[in-house]
């Protein structure tokens, strides 16, 4: 394949554009932001973030590269169709849950990362366990859509893949470096537009080629292959089903979202800003699923791409932009291409910009410094991008399984984090015995289970499993939705007999090693309860920033017992007397 001189200066433009942005959007912060929040500033956006800009930076968090060739490569795949797309449902309803029961508790107790409940109630060691893998998610997520970059723009353009990735990732982590959200939101608006009006402008041109058949035939009838809208087998309805529910329920526990969540100016806009997504999510999405039928509707064999077809080769999940290379004319493939390159940005600066601010923040400053200033903490923030950033695209270049990695990771986020949000949230009187437990089981459960993408057999052989091509079994069970009902349940069971265990005396106070019981106004309880760094401020006056959109706290947030330590406590009676 030649070189695309007219690709490249494509790719450069949309670059640019979005380098151009962002830097002026990290202007805007740098001239509205006080030297004293700077920091918040860069996390949460001075939380001023309105609903425009907030609607748009919620549903790019989501519509990245992954989502748009991913529901692409499923309708196209034979035996799967868009009866497997599960990411446009699975995550709309994700966002939709999140607004109707997360977002206003979060928002109303002014957190500033997703971590922050953990460690108010569980203490610092619980939220330094679950940031492992609140990280691995961001991380391997953003290395493996730096990966399918690569490969996308080397199919198009036929430039080198790792200078392809290496300079994604520079531009991506340079204006979240100088701008934190307030880049990558403005960005969103860019790259999200771009995304839409790019593939929508494709769509009609890869639709007319004179080797794709009508999609409405193909949809239900066997043309070059099996129907494009697909089945579920009998045999695969557990797997779908625990399929669907890590993307619904796994999809919300993500810094990535609560980071939109906690930078809106109210609770009441965090709600409305995740229903807005939620429809944006779906829009997104048909571009991509008719992509994909179109890709299943191709006679291959009659365009320059010949035979064989994109899945014999193996090229499934590139077939987005294959169908832009070869059923769109090169001027139309090269503004796609630059639709795809956006999109792939949009959602890898959020993962950078998300495991660098729970580091600083919940890592960092409230458990190794709790007095560090908030110049310290803007410097921790921009080492950590970087080093991020780095490591993101050094995976994506040397891993030869990172989307293996990634699937691995965020099931972790699904069965450890989801269930230790829910306790933490809603149900009263866990503690960090349970939590610990809980953390711990779902662990063990999801490992021994076995993951195919990382050939790891499984040590637990659940009812309906069977051999692949190489050997690896695959389980058919829902043990992932097992885990984290077994990691939930367990943190409430440990949780109330560790309680009952120490009130009634059968066991000393002095084992209560964690503090988790019966010191309950111990110094490592006051860490817990000061969670920002004021000298008079407690939990229950940190109410929405804006005093237009200032609300009531939440009546939603039934776990008040971390709160009322804070209320009865009479080393914060005295520092608010004084």
């Amino acid at each position: 394949m030649a070189f695309h001189a007219e690709g490249l200066v494509a790719i450069v433009v949309f670059y640019l554009a979005i380098l151009a942005v962002g830097i002026w959007a990290a202007w805007k912060t740098k001239n509205t932001s006080s030297e004293g929040d700077r920091s918040e500033a860069i996390i949460v956006g001075g939380r001023d973030i309105g609903l425009l800009v907030g609607g748009f930076t919620m549903t790019a968090t989501w519509v990245g590269g992954g989502y748009i060739n991913g529901t692409a490569e499923a309708v196209y795949v034979p035996g799967y169709g868009l009866a497997w797309a599960q990411a446009p449902i699975g995550y709309s309803l994700s966002l939709i849950l999140g607004g109707l029961f997360f977002a206003k508790p979060m928002r109303s107790k002014g957190y500033v990362t997703m971590l922050d409940p953990f460690q108010q109630l569980y203490g610092k060691r619980m939220g330094g366990l679950l940031f492992i893998p609140a990280l691995m998610g961001e991380m391997f997520w953003a290395a493996a859509i730096f990966s399918a970059l690569g490969a996308t723009i080397s199919v198009i353009i036929d430039i080198n893949v790792n200078i392809s990735v290496i300079i994604s990732a520079l531009i991506a982590t340079m204006y979240t470096l100088v701008g934190g959200l307030y880049s990558v939101a403005y960005t969103d608006v860019v790259q999200l537009f771009c995304i839409f009006l790019g593939l929508w402008i494709s769509v009609p041109f890869a639709m007319s080629h004179p080797a794709v058949t009508d999609i409405g035939i193909t949809a239900v009838h066997q043309v070059y292959q099996e129907p494009w809208l697909g089945s579920i087998n009998s045999l695969d309805i557990y797997t779908w089903l625990d399929n669907f529910l890590l993307l619904t329920l796994g999809g919300i526990p993500w810094q990535a979202y609560f980071q939109r969540v906690l930078s809106s100016s109210s609770a009441t806009y965090a709600q409305v800003l995740s229903f807005l997504a939620a429809f944006g999510c779906l829009v997104m999405a048909l571009p991509s699923v008719l992509i994909g039928a179109i890709g299943a509707s191709t006679a291959w064999n009659q365009t320059e791409y010949g035979v064989p077809d994109p899945m014999t080769k193996k090229e499934a999940d590139m077939i987005l932009p294959i169908v832009l290379q070869y059923l769109c004319p090169v001027y139309i493939s090269f503004f796609g291409l630059g639709a795809v390159s956006a999109a792939v940005m949009s959602s890898a600066d959020s993962s950078i910009l998300s495991a660098s601010s729970m580091f600083a923040r919940n890592i960092y400053q409230l458990s190794f410094r709790q007095n560090a200033s908030d110049r310290e903490i803007v410097w921790v923030m921009r080492i950590t991008v970087f080093l991020f950033g780095a490591s993101a695209t050094a995976m994506a270049l040397l891993a030869s399984s990172v989307y293996g990695l990634w699937y691995l990771s965020s099931d972790l986020v699904y069965i450890i984090i989801f269930p230790q949000l829910l306790c933490v949230l809603f149900i009263k009187g866990t503690n960090t015995y349970g939590a610990i437990a809980g953390y711990l089981f779902g662990l063990v459960l999801r490992i021994t289970g076995g993951e195919p993408y990382l050939y790891l057999q499984p040590l637990i052989y659940y009812p309906g499993c069977y051999p692949d091509e190489n050997n690896i079994y695959i389980q058919r069970f829902p043990f992932k939705t097992l885990s984290m009902l077994t990691s939930f349940f367990t943190n409430i069971i440990v949780s109330y007999l560790a309680k009952y265990l120490f009130e009634s005396g059968t066991l000393p106070p002095k084992l209560d090693f964690l503090d988790a019981v019966v010191a309950r106004y111990s110094r490592e309880h006051m860490d817990k309860a000061t969670l920002v760094k004021s000298d008079n401020i407690v939990l229950n006056e940190l109410a929405p920033v804006n005093p237009r959109h200032s609300l009531t706290l939440s009546s939603t947030f039934t776990n008040k017992e971390a709160f009322n330590y804070v209320d009865s406590s009479p080393e914060l009676s005295n520092t608010e007397d004084n």
